[in-house]
């Protein structure tokens, strides 16, 4: 059992089942989808050095759009620290560039939190927390955020987060995954919005 059924216990059986399929990932097979992002948006112009800087690192990126092509790819595998951890690659098929968007999860079974490190070379780190909605969707809210330096992790005052909210869920009718994501701060407003939906696919 991979860190996702884990963390959410018998909440994880009220996931929609295609959201548990998507979720179990077990250690011997990935998960790869591909879909479409009818929207993305990015923030403040101000944020625009932040933005170009945090594109080299696989996290963040300056471009916006509609209908934007995107791929993502799930992998279950023991670290270094023989801990479960999940690596998640976003790409996104920008007009004139392609993007990715990465992470590396883990669980810290005592605070019940996903322990997400941002980015191929991580410099930003925050605590987030996984739940269930009535309606089998799964959302996902941040907490704590650190900056990372070496082995160091400095904490992000309150002012100065990026509020995450992620909205997963599944279309029967369409037939298709979808999702909302957030990244919302309190002074300079929105950092990145985007959402789509998507399919599994094989490789």
């Amino acid at each position: 059992m991979t860190i996702y059924p884990v963390l959410l216990g018998k909440k994880f059986q009220k996931l929609h089942p295609k959201l548990q399929h998507r979720y179990a990932l077990p250690f011997d097979r990935a998960f790869y989808a591909e879909g479409m992002m009818s929207e993305i948006q990015n923030g403040s112009k101000l944020l625009a050095p932040f933005y170009q800087f945090a594109s080299k690192l696989n996290f963040l990126f300056p471009e916006s759009g509609e209908n934007i092509p995107f791929t993502i790819v799930n992998r279950c595998l023991i670290n270094q620290d023989d801990e479960a951890e999940v690596s998640w690659e976003r790409t996104f098929f920008f007009p004139k560039a392609v993007r990715k968007f990465n992470a590396k999860m883990t669980i810290d079974q005592e605070k019940k939190v996903v322990k997400d490190y941002l980015g191929d070379v991580p410099l930003f780190y925050s605590d987030l927390l996984f739940d269930v909605t009535k309606d089998g969707f799964l959302i996902i809210t941040s907490g704590t955020q650190k900056v990372v330096l070496g082995k160091k992790e400095i904490p992000i005052p309150n002012f100065l987060r990026g509020r995450v909210t992620v909205l997963e869920g599944y279309d029967e009718m369409k037939d298709v995954y979808t999702i909302h994501v957030s990244i919302y701060n309190s002074l300079i407003g929105r950092i990145m919005m985007y959402a789509g939906e998507f399919m599994e696919s094989t490789r």
